[in-house]
Protein backbone atom coordinates (compact mmCIF):
# COMPACT_ATOMS: atom_id res chain seq x y z
CA UNK A 1 0.00 0.00 0.00
CA UNK A 2 1.19 3.33 -0.94
CA UNK A 3 -1.00 6.27 0.47
CA UNK A 4 -1.31 9.10 2.63
CA UNK A 5 -4.53 10.12 4.50
CA UNK A 6 -5.59 13.44 5.22
CA UNK A 7 -7.69 16.05 5.45
CA UNK A 8 -7.21 18.82 3.03
CA UNK A 9 -9.01 21.58 5.71
CA UNK A 10 -6.21 20.68 8.34
CA UNK A 11 -3.61 23.19 7.80
CA UNK A 12 -1.69 20.88 9.85
CA UNK A 13 -1.61 18.18 7.45
CA UNK A 14 -1.24 20.92 4.31
CA UNK A 15 2.04 22.05 6.04
CA UNK A 16 3.32 18.56 6.60
CA UNK A 17 2.81 17.60 2.99
CA UNK A 18 4.59 20.58 1.57
CA UNK A 19 7.43 20.10 3.98
CA UNK A 20 8.35 16.48 3.39
CA UNK A 21 9.50 15.28 -0.02
CA UNK A 22 7.21 11.99 -0.32
CA UNK A 23 6.97 9.54 -3.25
CA UNK A 24 5.56 10.82 -6.34
CA UNK A 25 3.38 7.29 -6.63
CA UNK A 26 1.79 8.10 -2.96
CA UNK A 27 -2.05 8.19 -3.44
CA UNK A 28 -3.28 10.97 -1.58
CA UNK A 29 -7.20 10.51 -0.25
CA UNK A 30 -9.18 13.44 1.87
CA UNK A 31 -10.89 11.43 3.83
CA UNK A 32 -13.79 14.12 4.65
CA UNK A 33 -14.39 13.41 0.35
CA UNK A 34 -13.71 10.04 0.52
CA UNK A 35 -14.57 7.74 3.84
CA UNK A 36 -11.67 5.17 4.52
CA UNK A 37 -12.70 2.05 3.35
CA UNK A 38 -12.73 -1.03 6.18
CA UNK A 39 -9.55 -2.87 3.97
CA UNK A 40 -8.00 -0.04 4.02
CA UNK A 41 -8.68 0.79 8.12
CA UNK A 42 -7.61 -3.14 8.13
CA UNK A 43 -4.43 -2.19 6.45
CA UNK A 44 -3.52 0.34 8.57
CA UNK A 45 -4.93 -1.12 11.81
CA UNK A 46 -2.45 -4.10 11.12
CA UNK A 47 0.41 -1.74 10.61
CA UNK A 48 0.24 0.22 13.28
CA UNK A 49 -0.70 -2.47 16.04
CA UNK A 50 -4.38 -1.29 16.96
CA UNK A 51 -7.45 0.52 16.14
CA UNK A 52 -6.46 2.91 19.52
CA UNK A 53 -3.36 3.77 18.30
CA UNK A 54 -4.77 5.32 14.91
CA UNK A 55 -8.19 6.74 16.79
CA UNK A 56 -7.74 10.71 17.62
CA UNK A 57 -8.31 11.61 20.98
CA UNK A 58 -7.85 15.33 20.08
CA UNK A 59 -11.81 15.14 18.30
CA UNK A 60 -14.06 17.87 19.74
CA UNK A 61 -16.73 14.47 18.85
CA UNK A 62 -14.62 12.53 21.64
CA UNK A 63 -15.96 14.02 24.42
CA UNK A 64 -19.73 12.80 23.65
CA UNK A 65 -18.58 9.21 22.45
CA UNK A 66 -15.39 8.47 24.60
CA UNK A 67 -17.68 5.93 27.04
CA UNK A 68 -18.30 3.95 24.56
CA UNK A 69 -14.95 2.89 23.58
CA UNK A 70 -14.70 -0.12 25.37
CA UNK A 71 -12.72 -2.52 22.71
CA UNK A 72 -10.83 -2.47 19.49
CA UNK A 73 -14.27 -3.45 18.01
CA UNK A 74 -16.14 -0.26 19.57
CA UNK A 75 -12.70 2.02 17.85
CA UNK A 76 -12.75 0.38 14.44
CA UNK A 77 -16.88 1.11 14.22
CA UNK A 78 -16.15 4.66 14.98
CA UNK A 79 -12.86 5.57 13.01
CA UNK A 80 -15.35 4.03 10.10
CA UNK A 81 -18.55 6.30 11.30
CA UNK A 82 -16.35 9.31 11.34
CA UNK A 83 -13.63 10.46 9.75
CA UNK A 84 -12.56 13.02 12.12
CA UNK A 85 -11.39 10.18 14.89
CA UNK A 86 -8.64 8.93 12.40
CA UNK A 87 -5.15 10.30 13.56
CA UNK A 88 -3.79 12.51 10.60
CA UNK A 89 -2.11 12.42 8.41
CA UNK A 90 -1.78 8.65 7.86
CA UNK A 91 0.89 7.68 5.28
CA UNK A 92 1.41 4.12 4.71
CA UNK A 93 4.28 3.84 2.29
CA UNK A 94 5.31 -0.48 1.75
CA UNK A 95 5.90 -1.13 5.05
CA UNK A 96 6.76 2.28 6.59
CA UNK A 97 3.19 3.56 8.47
CA UNK A 98 3.49 6.76 10.32
CA UNK A 99 0.36 8.34 12.03
CA UNK A 100 -0.32 11.26 13.60
CA UNK A 101 1.23 15.18 13.60
CA UNK A 102 3.80 14.68 16.48
CA UNK A 103 7.03 15.87 16.62
CA UNK A 104 8.76 12.47 16.15
CA UNK A 105 6.43 11.55 13.50
CA UNK A 106 7.35 14.49 11.26
CA UNK A 107 10.92 13.75 12.01
CA UNK A 108 10.61 10.02 11.07
CA UNK A 109 8.63 10.99 7.95
CA UNK A 110 11.58 13.74 6.44
CA UNK A 111 14.56 10.77 7.84
CA UNK A 112 12.32 8.13 5.28
CA UNK A 113 11.39 10.46 2.79
CA UNK A 114 13.49 13.60 2.97
CA UNK A 115 12.34 17.63 3.09
CA UNK A 116 11.98 20.49 0.71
Amino acid sequence: MKKGFFLSSCSTCNRIIQEVTFPLDLEWIDIKGHPIGSEDLEEICKKAGSYEAIFSKKAMKYASIKTSLVNEKSYRDWLLKEYTFLKRPVIIYDDFISVGNGKKEIIRLKATFGSV
